[in-house]
């Protein structure tokens, strides 16, 4: 049996040297990082897609967060969910519609609906049909449909990372989620009705 502490988050002290560059930037951040950290080669390739998809991907800010919200909460993945409440707020989302994405995608707004609904095609299809795919570069766009499969893909391969290492939500997010709860927060509850 694998211990608690075998992948834990990497302390300063035992950061490599090899990633001393990206230790004060996003990979010292966050304790996802911090146990990617445990595979130098690894972080160090996966920075680059990291900034595609976290800064410059076609999706824009807001809908970014939409599929990573999604996917995060298909995944079953709590720390990316709480993660991205902070950070979909910041990007302008209200409580309100981060909460609809943990519903029915019929009952979200039509934008919403398409991406989150697309979301859950790629998990349980594991593929989009032409005719969503379509819906979706007609409405978004083409660079937007292949953003939107390779966040789904960023966040699946994190999500694995964080809930097979266990990975403990950083201190400073779960602080700032216990003085701005998500009211109504229905992740920690098992959905079958997405």
């Amino acid at each position: 049996m694998m211990s608690a502490d075998r992948f834990a988050p990497l302390a300063d002290a035992d950061w490599p040297a090899s990633l001393a560059d990206l230790r004060d930037g996003f990979a010292g951040s966050l304790n996802v990082y911090r146990t990617m950290a445990r595979h130098p080669a690894l972080l160090r390739a996966w920075a680059a897609l990291r900034d595609h998809i976290v800064n410059d991907n076609a999706l824009g800010p807001a809908n970014s967060e939409v599929v990573i919200l999604r996917a995060a909460l298909r995944l079953g993945s709590d720390y990316e969910w709480r993660q991205h409440i902070l950070r979909a707020r910041r990007r302008g989302l209200t409580d309100a519609r981060i909460r609809s994405l943990q519903g029915n995608v019929a009952e979200m707004a039509a934008g919403d609906g398409l991406l989150a609904g697309a979301v859950d095609e790629l998990f349980t299809a594991r593929r989009l049909a032409p005719d969503t795919a379509a819906a979706i570069a007609d409405t978004f766009g083409e660079a937007v449909l292949l953003d939107l499969l390779a966040t789904v893909g960023f966040y699946s391969t994190l999500g694995y990372v964080l809930t097979t290492c266990a990975t403990p939500l950083d201190d400073d997010i779960a602080a700032a989620l216990a003085a701005t709860p998500l009211a109504g927060d229905l992740s920690r509850k098992p959905r079958h009705d997405c």
